[in-house]
């Protein structure tokens, strides 16, 4: 596949990351393509490999090594190397329904699994994908494609997020009549709110979710399924001014048994939005939001009114502490910063990861090395040093007389393995303590579950990670016709892992209904 001496002649070259300093000036994506004769070059890098595991999608020690949704890489690599874009788009489209959306926020585990990846640079797979599915759309290889004949059938999908979009995009495909019903007032759930507008621009959902519209699927914005008025957002503060941009004034209950009623399937794709909290002393204090609220509010007012209504949570002046790691603390900071905050720390309480892989954590594992992210990036250009500190947790949040937060009482951790369970436990360090000031405080600690109330209207059993119960490998819950999928399944994930589990719901449920499945 591609070019056998590739990787020997050509260097890996990546697009052009505009400058943090001049990026940070607006929420635009700013990544600049490569020409298409450069991309090419590329796909030229990808060796003939006796077995590719950049496609493979195995669980190693517990991570995803290679593609979980078994992209047909070698393959649309040599197409596009060979400069066959329209045959490379056929071939990646077959098993990737939202190319657009995971060559831009998928952390890339196919990259990590390259065999280059032993003794250099791997092949640029995440942007030889989007160079495809682009040119695509620009070409008008991309159009929609409506099944010919319907089999009669009619499925609800509940929740637009990844997941809930690929089971709807497969079951279409396969002729039945499928809706989207969604609780917010736009559709995409995780991708629309909970990714900022910089790694995922909201014109790429909406150009997707158009030409599934014109392919048959009907969506249904400002649903929420199986709720009371009790449930229909416990998160929410309800002293916020910005409530109504947390909720939506125009959101309707729609009760489970209706859709029971009316459709043959139904397929629960509510992601596990129950975010993680910090349990400390003055955790009441005013400022202190969730990270997906911060966000949510940010892409909402961006995209009502360009930030004119000031309808958002807003960073700007002030000392900014994000509680957590990983992308969704990463995409605070760099959201912090877009909206002028005057300092952003970062706490982790995991230790700081190695450079380079360690020694029991072999390719093609998953490397659990150091990764500085566009946010951080950015934070080091402005405020000139990294915004992270590591083996940190907040111990109490400190108020004024106005009960606004103003400080966060800070501990160092110590990690020692257990040496009879081999796991490793954290205590506190004794005289450790210090302050970290803050005007705001965004809690990025990831998600418990999905929420109550839907399992609950719906009568599907939870497990013990409060996701919703089914069979080893199945996506049939305890309730006749009723699937789930993506995170509500199998906790918090990947967007790439929530389109595979999409899929196989989608096949899940076209089996149940038609006693068989070409999906």
């Amino acid at each position: 596949m591609g070019k056998k001496t590739g990787f020997l002649e050509y260097d890996r070259e990546n697009s052009v990351e505009i400058t943090p300093k001049e990026r940070i000036q607006n929420f635009n994506e700013f990544h600049v393509p490569l020409s298409r004769e450069k991309q090419q070059i590329q796909a030229a890098r990808c060796m003939e490999c006796g077995v590719p595991f950049c496609q493979s999608g195995m669980m190693i020690g517990g991570m995803a090594s290679g593609c979980p949704l078994n992209n047909l890489i070698p393959e649309w690599n040599d197409l596009l190397y060979h400069g066959n874009w329209e045959e490379a788009y056929e071939r990646l489209s077959k098993t990737n329904n939202f190319p657009e959306f995971t060559s831009r926020v998928c952390p890339s585990p196919c990259e990590a699994a390259c065999t280059c990846n032993l003794n250099g640079d791997p092949i640029s797979i995440k942007e030889n994908e989007r160079s495809i599915i682009e040119t695509a759309y620009k070409n008008g290889y991309v159009v929609p494609k409506a099944p010919r004949v319907r089999t009669g059938k009619r499925i609800a999908v509940i929740g637009s997020g990844p997941s809930g979009l690929a089971a709807a995009d497969q079951l279409n495909k396969r002729g039945h009549s499928v809706t989207v019903y969604e609780r917010s007032d736009r559709v995409g759930g995780l991708l629309m709110y909970g990714i900022p507008n910089m790694k995922l621009e909201k014109q790429i959902i909406e150009r997707k979710i158009e030409m599934m519209k014109a392919e048959g699927v009907e969506f249904v914005t400002g649903a929420n399924v199986g709720a009371t008025k009790s449930a229909m957002h416990p998160m929410v503060a309800k002293e916020d001014v910005m409530e109504d941009y947390l909720t939506n004034p125009s959101e309707k209950a729609v009760k489970a048994d209706t859709l029971l009623k009316e459709y043959d399937s139904v397929v629960l794709a509510c992601g596990a939005s129950n975010p993680r909290d910090i349990k400390a002393k003055g955790r009441d204090a005013k400022g202190i939001y969730f990270a997906v609220d911060f966000l949510k509010t940010t892409t909402k007012s961006l995209l009502n009114s360009g930030f004119a209504d000031n309808r958002y949570i807003s960073a700007k002046g002030k000392n900014v502490l994000v509680i957590g790691g990983g992308d969704t603390g990463n995409d605070c900071v760099g959201t912090s910063i877009r909206e002028g905050a005057k300092r952003v720390v970062q706490l982790e309480m995991m230790p700081k990861p190695p450079a380079e892989r360690a020694e029991n954590n072999p390719w093609p594992e998953w490397p659990k090395i150091l990764k500085t992210d566009y946010g951080q990036e950015e934070a080091i250009a402005v405020f000139g040093e990294d915004p992270r500190i590591y083996e940190t947790t907040v111990k109490e949040f400190i108020k004024d007389k106005d009960g606004n937060v103003v400080k966060a009482k800070c501990v160092k951790l110590d990690w020692k393995k257990d040496a009879k369970t081999g796991r490793m436990n954290m205590s506190e360090i004794a005289g450790s303590e210090y302050e970290v000031p803050c005007d705001i405080v965004l809690i990025a600690a990831g998600f418990l579950g999905c929420q109550e109330y839907v399992a609950k209207a719906f009568g599907v059993e939870l497990n013990e990670r409060t996701n919703v119960k089914t069979e080893a490998g199945g996506y049939a819950t305890n309730v006749p016709k009723v699937f789930t999928a993506g995170d509500m399944r199998r906790g918090q994930s990947l967007v790439v892992w929530a389109i595979r589990e999409g899929r196989e719901a989608a096949r899940a449920v076209d089996t149940a209904l038609m006693g068989y499945s070409n999906l």
